[in-house]
């Protein structure tokens, strides 16, 4: 018989890291205020939530490996937004920021959810990060609530 592994969107048991980006805060402030909400909704304990800004996107990748490395979360969120601007500058963020991410959760085993937005726009960024479901940093907070459960049952499988 198959053994499936349900999603899991219970966080009461769960602690949390938020690494932000200073860069672009009209939109990181809405993807912080997002996740928060979903992490809310999903029963994590506000006071077992800890949120580490950075100046940019780039640095996300370090803030994550260290929370990460801590031992006392869970998984570690990554928010961020890198815009196109007139060189290929945010190929460069995008790229790096990207492959860091996805090394800490290779790397540590903690699942490290990516949250940067790489729009076109200001325009297309902030209807990214607007109020209720739409918003990424509320999916990405979901994501790292059904990835911590996924890794403690796994350990259980």
């Amino acid at each position: 018989m198959t053994r499936t592994i349900s999603e899991d969107l219970d966080g009461s048991g769960l602690t949390i890291a938020i690494a932000v980006a200073r860069f672009n805060t009209l939109v990181t402030e809405r993807l912080l205020a997002g996740a928060l909400e979903g992490l809310a909704e999903c029963g994590v304990p506000e006071d077992r939530i800890v949120v580490a800004w950075v100046p940019g996107a780039f640095e996300l990748p370090y803030a994550a490996r260290r929370l990460a490395e801590s031992g006392r979360f869970d998984a570690v969120i990554c928010l961020g937004c890198v815009i196109k601007g007139e060189t290929d500058h945010d190929q460069y963020i995008n790229q790096q920021t990207a492959r860091g991410i996805a090394e800490v959760a290779q790397e540590t085993g903690v699942p490290t959810i990516f949250g940067v937005l790489t729009p076109n726009t200001l325009e297309q960024a902030l209807a990214r990060a607007g109020e209720g479901a739409g918003n990424k940093g509320h999916e990405a907070a979901l994501s790292a609530v059904i990835m911590a459960n996924l890794r403690k049952r796994l350990a259980d499988a």
